[in-house]
C-alpha cells in the first residue's frame, strides 16, 4: 500500500506540472483573444502602449487562425496520446514527465539513508517477476499439424517470436545434456534446437536419423514436419521405441557419476514428453479412453515430474468422457492450498459445482426465495475462479473471439484464459445451464475486490505485469484483455477539452465577433473586479510620487 501511495503521489506531481503548463498556454491564447475582442489599449504603463497598439491593429482573421491552429495542434496531440495509450497502456506525456521531470524535482534520492527502500524495491521487483512467470502450456498444439495449417489457411502467424524462443529454451533444457557431444546424432540435435529457421531444424533432424535412431530427432519431426496428427503419432511411436532404449541404458548407469545422472535425467524428460504427446494424439484422434489410460500410467510411473502438468491433460480428457466422479477425484488431489493453482483447476471445480444446480437455476426464482446451499456453493466457486483469472468468462460466454492458444501461458493472464477456453468451452456447453449460471454471477466477483491490484479476496492481489507479458505471448492481431480496465489518462481528457474549447472559440469568433465581444467584456470585468478593487486601495494608500517612481523602474 505504501508503494502504491508513493507511486500515486509521483503521478499526481507530474500531472500537476503538466496541467499548469497547459493551462498557462491556454490562458495565453485566451488573453490574446480577449485583447482582440475588447480593442482597448493596455494602459499599464508607457512601455506597453506600443504593444497594445500592435495588438489593436490585428485583424479578426488572425485570431481565428490563432485559435484554429491551437485546436489543430491539440487535436494532433490527442490522436497521438490515444494511439500511444491503446498500444502501450499508458500516457506518453505522463511517462515523459515521470522519467525526465521527476529527477529534476528531487524524485530520485541516491543517499545512503534510502538503502532500505532500495532493498524493498528490489524485493518487490523480484516478487513481480515471480508472479509473471511464464509456464509451458500443458495442452499446446502441434506446430506442423495445427499451427502451420492455420497459417496456410489464414496467412497469419499464430505464434510470436517470444513464444517460440521460450519453446526453444525449453527444448534445450529438457532434450540436451553435457554429454551430447560424445554422440554424433545428439550433437547434431543440440545445434538443431538452437536453429531459428524451421527448415534448418528439420534438415538437421533428418541428418541425425541417418546416423542413429535418435528419439529427439523424431520428436522434432513429429512436432514441426508432420502435417497431420496421424503422421505425428507415427513419428512419436518411433521416438518412443528409441527413447525407451536410451532410458533403460542410462538407468543402469545413472549412479556411476554426475554425467551419467544428467544423461539419465535428460532421457527421462524425453520419455515423459513422448508418452504425453502420444496420449494427446490419441485424445485428438478420438481415442479418449486410451488417452486417459496412458496419462494415468504416466502419472503413476513418474509421480515427481509435475512440471509437465499432466493432470490438466487428464482433467480435460475425463470431462470429454463425462466422468465427473473421476474429475472430482483428480481435483481432490491437485486443488490443494499448498499447490499452485491454474484456470483449469479453478474453473473445473466451479463447473462441477455448477453442474449440480445449473439445470434448475433461475435468477428470478433465486431473487425471490434466495440461494440454496448448493447454489451458494456454486456461486462461490465461480467467484473464486473469476478472481483467479477474470479473463476466462468473456471467452466462455463468447463475448470475445477465441484464437489458437500459445505454446506458453501466463497464469491469471489472458493467454491462460485463451488456452483454457479453447479446450474447455465444449465441456461448459455440455452441462445444461452452466453458462447461464456463469453469465448471471461472474460479474459479482468484482464487487468483492474493488481494488484487485492492492488486495485480493481468496488469492494474492492481481499482478500488474500480466498485460505486458500477454502482449509478448499473443499475436498482434489479437486484442489483449486487460484487467482491471484502465481509465483514460488525465492528459487525453485534458487535450480533448483543450481541442474542443479552442475550436469553439475559433468558430464563434469567426461567426459572431460582436456577440463574442459582449460575452468577453462581461467575463473580463467579472474576472478582474477583485484585482481592480485591490489596485484602487493601493493607489489610495500609496503616495502618487512613489507609485510614479515604481512604474519607471
Amino acid at each position: 500500500m505504501a508503494e502504491a501511495g508513493a507511486g500515486f503521489l509521483e503521478q499526481l506531481k507530474s500531472c500537476i506540472i503538466w496541467s499548469w503548463t497547459s493551462l498557462w498556454t491556454l490562458w495565453f491564447f485566451v488573453m490574446l483573444f480577449l485583447v482582440y475582442i475588447l480593442r482597448v489599449p493596455l494602459k499599464i504603463n508607457d512601455n506597453l502602449t506600443t504593444v497594445s497598439m500592435f495588438l489593436n491593429t490585428l485583424t479578426p482573421k488572425f485570431y481565428v487562425a490563432l485559435t484554429g491552429t491551437s485546436s489543430l495542434i491539440s487535436g494532433l496531440i490527442l490522436i497521438f496520446e490515444w494511439w500511444y495509450f491503446r498500444k502501450y497502456g499508458t500516457s506518453f506525456i505522463e511517462q515523459v514527465s515521470v522519467s525526465h521531470l521527476r529527477p529534476l524535482l528531487g524524485g530520485v534520492d541516491n543517499s545512503p539513508n534510502n538503502s532500505n527502500t532500495s532493498n524493498g524495491d528490489s524485493d518487490s521487483n523480484r516478487q513481480s517477476v515471480s508472479e509473471c512467470k511464464v509456464w509451458r502450456n500443458p495442452l499446446n498444439l502441434f506446430r506442423g499439424a495445427e499451427y502451420n495449417r492455420y497459417t496456410w489457411v489464414t496467412g497469419r502467424e499464430p505464434l510470436t517470436y517470444y513464444d517460440m524462443n521460450l519453446s526453444a529454451q525449453d527444448h534445450q533444457t529438457f532434450f540436451t545434456c553435457d554429454t551430447d557431444h560424445l554422440r554424433p546424432a545428439d550433437a547434431i540435435m543440440q545445434k538443431a534446437w538452437r536453429e531459428r529457421n524451421p527448415q534448418a531444424r528439420i534438415s538437421a533432424a533428418h541428418e541425425a536419423l541417418e546416423l542413429n535412431e535418435c528419439a529427439t530427432a523424431y520428436i522434432l519431426l513429429a512436432e514441426e514436419e508432420a502435417t497431420t496428427i496421424v503422421e505425428a503419432e507415427k513419428l512419436f511411436k518411433q521416438a518412443l521405441k528409441a527413447g525407451e532404449g536410451c532410458y533403460r541404458r542410462s538407468q543402469q548407469l545413472q549412479h556411476h557419476g554426475a554425467q551419467y545422472e544428467a544423461q539419465h535425467r535428460r532421457d527421462t524428460n524425453v520419455l515423459v514428453y513422448i508418452k504425453r504427446r502420444l496420449a494427446m494424439c490419441a485424445r485428438k484422434l478420438g481415442r479418449t479412453r486410451e488417452a486417459v489410460k496412458m496419462m494415468r500410467d504416466l502419472m503413476k510411473e513418474f509421480p515427481l515430474l509435475s512440471m509437465f502438468n499432466i493432470h490438466e491433460n487428464l482433467l480435460e480428457a475425463l470431462l470429454e468422457l463425462q466422468a465427473y466422479a473421476d474429475v472430482q477425484a483428480v481435483l481432490a488431489k491437485y486443488d490443494d492450498i499448498s499447490l499452485p493453482k491454474s484456470a483449469t483447476i479453478c474453473y473445473t471445480a466451479a463447473l462441477l459445482k455448477a453442474r449440480a444446480v445449473s439445470d434448475k437455476f433461475s435468477p428470478e426464482a433465486a431473487s425471490r426465495r434466495g440461494l440454496s446451499t448448493a447454489e451458494m456453493n456454486a456461486v462461490e466457486a465461480i467467484h473464486r475462479a473469476v478472481e483467479f483469472n477474470p479473463h476466462v468468462p468473456k471467452y466462455l460466454l463468447e463475448m470475445k473471439s477465441l484464437i489458437l492458444p500459445p505454446e506458453h501461458i501466463l497464469k491469471r493472464g489472458d493467454s491462460e484464459a485463451i488456452a483454457y477456453a479453447f479446450f474447455h468451452l465444449q465441456h461448459w456447453k455440455r452441462v445444461e445451464g452452466a453458462l447461464n449460471l456463469l453469465h448471471c454471477t461472474w460479474e459479482g466477483t468484482f464487487r468483492m475486490i474493488p481494488y484487485p491490484l492492492e488486495k485480493g479476496h481468496l488469492f494474492y492481489p492481481y499482478p500488474i505485469c500480466t498485460e505486458t507479458a500477454d502482449r509478448e505471448l499473443l499475436p498482434s492481431f489479437h486484442e489483449v484483455s486487460v484487467y482491471p480496465k484502465k481509465e483514460l489518462p488525465f492528459f487525453i481528457l485534458f487535450t480533448a477539452g483543450l481541442c474542443s474549447f479552442t475550436a469553439m472559440l475559433a468558430l464563434l469568433t469567426h461567426q459572431f465577433p460582436e456577440l463574442m465581444g459582449v460575452f468577453a467584456k462581461a467575463f473580463l470585468s467579472t474576472l478582474f473586479a477583485p484585482l481592480n478593487f485591490v489596485m484602487e486601495k493601493v493607489e489610495s494608500i500609496l503616495p502618487s510620487s512613489l507609485w510614479h517612481q515604481l512604474t519607471r523602474i
